[in-house]
């Protein structure tokens, strides 16, 4: 820098500091500028949380007179639809394997298996996630395992309680909903005695996750707990055709509710089971059929979707929409009809232990 030769060596002396200092100023500005936004950031409050709606439906393939109805997938649900779509969040247990191929289970009576389409159905349908955590998750045992991992993947479309490992099959989808951190788990207490080792996940094999493995399902709710607000166990569970909750299920509800599950919802018995509360959190012992190409119109063709209202672990609400299955589909009830399955469906809350408020 130059100075003319007449400045006073005062002068020169003070600019000279000026333009030292300059440089240490404008640093200092920018420090000051950047705090009010990382303050703001800081301070930034969390989403308020507000009430949830969650749908279940119950058991679901695409059998029989069902697999035409995947030729147009988007439709295949049929008028159920809308109840679903109308939740914040769906769910249902999809009892099928997700493969073209594979070998039948060995000695099993009844195996089941869909093409990938069928999760296209049930996106379609408004459904967000499903359970593959049931006696008929691998009936085409290791192969249509592989089949249905990779048509998930595939579609991008949520499935609980199978997986590669058991750390896959017990992983909880995850969704925040509404401010609320929801975590939802799937697994099986029902599984043939000869398959329990082989369909079992564990740290070396792909598998379901097994509920009568009781330790490692606790362990994913209270892990769950750690990072949710609302934490949802969906099981497959209960004795076919029998109206009433089993001892195993008796067994296992409280101590889920111990480990910090707010909801509890299953089924397996091919009929509707109770539905109530244990303390402050909500169990469903049985959602019966619901696509299912067998059932009488007097029990195994009673079914309905199940809409719960959920603040964190609050359960607000529980609202029960009627439906019969009709070729292979659930049927909305109206009227008169729709009244009578609402106190249907209310009564068999008798003999769980159940209770009608929190």
């Amino acid at each position: 820098m130059r100075f003319p030769r007449a400045l006073p060596v005062i002068a020169v002396v003070g600019l000279l500091a000026a333009c030292s200092a300059a440089p240490e100023r404008e640093l200092q500005s920018k420090e000051v500028a950047a705090s009010p936004e990382q303050a703001e950031e800081t301070a930034k409050p969390t989403p308020e949380r507000k009430p949830f709606t969650i749908a279940f439906g119950g058991d679901v393939h695409f059998e029989g007179i069902l697999r035409p109805r995947l030729n147009n997938p988007r439709t295949a649900l049929g008028p159920i639809a809308s109840v679903l779509r109308k939740a914040d969040l769906a769910m249902v247990n999809l009892e099928t394997a997700i493969t073209t191929g594979g070998t039948p289970a060995p000695g099993k009576q009844y195996t089941f298996r869909a093409p990938s389409s069928a999760l296209t159905a049930l996106k379609a349908a408004g459904v967000d996630v499903a359970s593959m955590a049931n006696n008929h998750g691998m009936d085409y045992m290791q192969t249509g395992l592989a089949d249905s991992l990779a048509a998930v993947k595939r579609s991008r479309f949520p499935v609980v309680g199978i997986g590669a490992d058991a750390a896959q099959a017990y992983r909880p989808f995850r969704r925040t909903v509404n401010g609320n951190r929801v975590a939802i788990i799937g697994a099986t207490q029902v599984l043939d005695a000869e398959f329990i080792q082989s369909w079992t996940a564990t740290a070396e094999q792909g598998g379901l996750a097994s509920a009568k493995n009781e330790p490692a399902l606790l362990r994913a709710v209270r892990q769950a707990r750690k990072n949710s607000d609302t934490v949802i166990v969906h099981l497959h569970w209960g004795t076919e055709m029998q109206k009433c909750p089993n001892p195993a299920q008796l067994s296992l509800a409280p101590k889920l509710v111990k480990a910090g599950a707010d909801v509890v919802v299953g089924g397996h018995a091919h009929i509707l089971l109770g539905s109530g509360y244990l303390d402050d959190a909500y169990v469903n012992y049985g959602m019966g059929n619901f696509v299912f190409y067998n059932s009488n119109p007097a029990t195994t063709g009673r079914t309905g979707v199940l809409t719960l209202t959920i603040n964190g672990r609050k359960i607000l609400k529980d609202s029960w929409t009627p439906a019969t299955i009709q070729g292979g589909i659930p049927i909305p009830m109206t009227g008169p009809a729709r009244t009578s399955a609402v106190a249907d469906w209310k009564a068999l809350r008798s003999c769980t232990g159940l209770a009608a408020r929190p």
